[in-house]
């Protein structure tokens, strides 16, 4: 898959995720690695970006299986874009649709 289609979509979908619920990194890449593929390597930078932008905030919870985790928050900023990203990918998908579907109107 185009690595940069790949990015976007990613985006949106660790936006959606975090909409439902707090997640920390390595838990948010094993939800999503059910569905798509990618690795640890692309929500980290990813997350940070996040982070600098406004979209979430992060905080440490103590954990019984080792370190601390840090676990990311959506912002209020952040369910903005997220809402601008879902009309977005709606509308992309209307249309690629209709072109798969060969609608010539």
């Amino acid at each position: 898959m185009n690595i940069q289609f790949k990015k976007g979509v990613l985006e949106l979908c660790v936006l959606s995720l975090l909409e439902k619920k707090d997640f920390y990194g390595y838990e948010l890449v094993e939800h999503i690695s059910q569905y798509i593929d990618i690795s640890e390597g692309t929500i980290y930078p990813l997350l940070r970006k996040f982070r600098t932008e406004g979209y979430v905030t992060n905080y440490l919870e103590e954990s019984q299986e080792g370190p601390p985790r840090k676990y990311y928050k959506l912002t209020e900023r952040g369910m903005e874009v997220l809402e601008e990203l879902v009309i977005e990918w709606e509308s992309f998908i209307d249309g690629v649709n209709n072109i798969l579907r060969g609608d010539l109107s």
